[in-house]
């Protein structure tokens, strides 16, 4: 198999494309038997691969038949960690994950790929809003409108966690408070029916190339948050534990609407098991909740040929398809897992996630990709290892980060924290806009200006944002339109709250 001589070369499908002057949607087509390269490009495919040309004619005319994958450490450890949790006897969930993975299909997990990609945020929100039906939880769907369009998403949240405006600076800790507990989630076997879904999603992330982090996760216990303030109390879990789990149950919502079921009990069956009714979601302490750091991070820039007034670039990504969380979907950036990278309890406060996802996502240190293993660092952002962009930040004063809401999203149970990154000084972009480089996570890195309200307009229209993503961007352009700057011409945004109510009418004009 092509995929398993690229992963025995020390190849991801997006360094092979680099080497190769091309783009990985080509590699993802030959790997899935769509297409075979030019002729030109056999020998220097061949030495890439470290096999001779007969070898890799073989490759491609193997088509179908695959060998057992090389197992990165991810998933050496995703597997003893379902062999522990499905009780199973140590290298089970291997022997098990390499013989569904001689069955699967290539070509017909990338054409899932596609139509899960081809389903509107609106679809899933109507598909859950069915699902969990009208709701007396004091909790309620976050949306916003702006210029007359209405936005609805999936994230349960409530007035008080919404305008947090709790700066995320040091000189700001009397508002902020988190507790770090000794690890205690005590994890339910896995029956077979949850075990077989795991060993899928192993299967599954062999052959697509889904990058797992052989990582820890901060599972939230219990939360404060309100204007100005914000206090939390977490602790730890596996990866694997979310990775095997809770994440499964966006695949099986987005398979349910293509499909063109309707979302309800007995049919969603992972849901059925794992988040039943919204009061298994908002039950922190009886299950592993973990989620995310996301911001809108606006860039002063001064004026140019192209623009004539200063404004700030608003960072929009499409997410990678090898990412685990929101594959193919906008997004704000930086947006990572709120982990730890050496110190379990300094980097357990929100700022600490934002600065590595700085670092991680746009300022080119790969150093701190958890998908690559552990970091062997005892201080990973200590001060003489920042990339230049953040030194510069860092010596002048010039980031302002800001917690701007907080809510649940009921596609995976997932908690996220939206928040605002400002840098005000227009000499950063000047020395560094150019060092502005997303990574592997995305594909596509879109500037928009703060100035354009028709183009900021349709973009929180767009469909294909995930509903994180966008519950991000809508509370960070609301707080940038709250500080009266002169470089911001934004069109009013107004957030709402509204019950789950199966009649409800989502994503309409006013």
């Amino acid at each position: 198999m092509l995929a398993a001589a690229r992963k025995a070369a020390g190849h991801t499908q997006e360094s092979l494309a680099g080497a190769l002057y091309m783009d990985r949607k080509t590699v993802i087509r030959w790997e899935a038997g769509d297409s075979a390269p030019w002729p030109y490009l056999w020998p220097k495919l061949a030495r890439l691969l470290g096999v001779t040309p007969e070898r890799l004619q073989a490759l491609f005319e193997a088509g179908a038949e695959r060998t057992e994958p090389v197992s990165p450490d991810s998933l050496d450890a995703a597997c003893d960690w379902l062999d522990r949790r499905a009780c199973w006897s140590p290298g089970t969930s291997r022997r098990k994950m390499a013989a569904r993975i001689a069955r699967l299909n290539a070509r017909g997990l990338y054409e899932r790929q596609t139509r899960r990609a081809r389903i509107g945020r609106s679809q899933v929100v109507r598909a859950l809003t069915d699902y969990y039906g009208d709701s007396e939880s004091g909790f309620s769907l976050y949306g916003g409108e702006l210029l007359g369009h209405r936005t609805a998403t999936t994230i349960l949240t409530c007035s008080e966690w919404l305008d947090l405006r709790c700066p995320l600076t040091p000189d700001d800790g009397d508002h902020l408070m988190t507790v770090v507990k000794p690890s205690s989630y005590d994890a339910p076997k896995l029956d077979s029916a949850l075990a077989r879904a795991a060993i899928e999603r192993l299967a599954e992330a062999s052959v697509l190339d889904v990058r797992l982090m052989p990582a820890q996760l901060y599972r939230l216990l219990d939360i404060d948050a309100q204007a100005g303030k914000l206090s939390k109390t977490v602790d730890l879990v596996s990866f694997a534990e979310y990775a095997l789990t809770a994440d499964l149950l966006e695949g099986e919502l987005l398979d349910t609407i293509s499909n063109g079921t309707v979302a309800q009990q007995g049919i969603l069956l992972l849901r059925d098991r794992y988040l039943p009714d919204l009061a298994s979601v908002v039950d922190l302490p009886d299950r592993a909740c973990v989620g995310g750091v996301l911001a809108l991070c606006a860039i002063a820039r001064p004026a140019d040929a192209h623009r004539p007034t200063p404004d700030y670039a608003l960072l929009v990504q499409k997410r990678s398809d090898q990412v685990l969380n929101a594959p193919g979907r906008l997004a704000v950036i930086p947006k990572g897992f709120h982990r730890p990278l050496a110190d379990h309890r300094a980097d357990a406060h929100i700022a600490a996630t934002l600065r590595r996802e700085l670092e991680e996502e746009l300022f080119g240190r790969a150093d701190l990709d958890n998908t690559l293993g552990e970091s062997r660092a005892a201080d990973p952002m200590h001060h003489t290892r920042l990339s230049e962009p953040m030194r510069w930040l860092t010596e002048s004063d010039a980031l302002r980060m800001e917690c701007t809401g907080f809510g649940l999203n009921l596609v995976s149970g997932n908690y996220e924290f939206a928040c605002m990154i400002l840098i005000e000084d227009e000499e950063f972009w000047r020395r560094y806009g150019g060092h502005i480089e997303a990574n592997w996570e995305t594909t596509g890195l879109r500037p928009y200006s703060s100035m354009d309200r028709s183009a900021l307009t349709d973009l929180a229209a767009d469909e294909s944002w995930s509903n994180e993503g966008l519950f991000a961007l809508l509370q960070g352009l609301r707080r940038l339109g709250q500080l009266g700057d002169k470089r911001i011409n934004l069109p009013l945004t107004e957030t709402t709250v509204r019950p789950l109510e199966r009649e409800v009418q989502l994503d309409q004009r006013a």
